[in-house]
């Protein structure tokens, strides 16, 4: 696949796309507060690891602390409400369909 189509078969789907200075061989796809890091693979772009909840210029990866679930970036805590949780499986199911497109 052409990741310069597939940048904009994500853009036009609502997708918002950055860089970011820490990741600087990575294209960031933001939406509703949920972020994914984009890098190139064989078959075009793929996801760098798992999406996560933005928190300024940095990603919380979703974890537990005292049994629940909570988005971190290293001291950095945000609650993991069940909303949070239904945007980011969302946004990782559309950009997972938009890649395979």
């Amino acid at each position: 696949m052409d990741p310069a189509e597939q940048l904009q078969r994500i853009y036009v789907a609502g997708f918002e796309l950055q860089t970011f200075d820490r990741y600087p061989k990575c294209i960031g796809v933001v939406r509703d507060h949920c972020v994914a890091l984009l890098v190139p693979g064989i078959g075009g772009l793929q996801m760098l690891g798992t999406p996560g909840w933005r928190m300024g210029e940095v990603m919380g990866v979703l974890t537990q602390v005292s049994g629940q679930p909570v988005f971190q970036a290293k001291t950095e805590i945000v609650e993991a409400t069940t909303e949070r949780l239904v945007a980011l499986q969302k946004f990782r199911e559309d950009l997972g369909l938009l890649l395979r497109e």
